[in-house]
């Protein structure tokens, strides 16, 4: 069995929700997006994953393994103020969930994912950002990815976030 080292940002998250993020940034990869996790956003909230693509647009990642989590969830709108795009991850018995109503399915991706891969089940409604917030989130999301690499040459330097 191939071991699955869990990024620090799912250390305390259940192994399966690492599982996911693991597949979908391999799926992104293959898209030429580049993912961070658990990235906290100037409101207060903070987005499981973090996508930058080419065109310097943004994809937030909420992954849920659990349903009561997921049909719990009332904070995820939050999160669209901050991205072009927003998908949902799920393991495969969690995507049938998501085409109700409360999960926007009109405007929100699905993603199905596991440790090896993930498939976009449905693509999200681009809702491009004005330049200015665009801007700031930018910037946030370049110096958060060189933070992190920079403590992984010095450990002394930081955390992950």
């Amino acid at each position: 069995m191939e071991s699955l080292s869990i990024p620090d940002c799912f250390i305390d998250s259940p192994p399966i929700a690492g599982e996911v993020a693991r597949g979908v940034t391999r799926l992104f990869c293959r898209r030429d997006l580049f993912a961070i996790c658990e990235v906290p956003l100037p409101n207060g909230r903070r987005a499981d994953l973090m996508a930058i693509d080419a065109r310097g647009q943004l994809t937030i990642v909420e992954i849920k393994v659990a349903k009561a989590d997921l049909l719990g969830d009332g904070k995820w709108r939050d999160y669209l103020d901050y991205c072009d795009h927003f998908y949902w991850a799920v393991p495969q018995s969690l995507a049938q969930l998501t085409e109700a109503g409360h999960f926007l399915p009109e405007a929100a991706g699905l993603i199905v994912a596991d440790r090896y891969d993930a498939a976009v089940l449905r693509e999200p409604v681009l809702r491009p950002l004005a330049p200015a917030r665009r801007k700031a989130e930018l910037l946030r999301f370049a110096r958060r990815a060189a933070r992190r690499l920079s403590a992984q040459i010095d450990p002394t330097f930081g955390g992950w976030n």
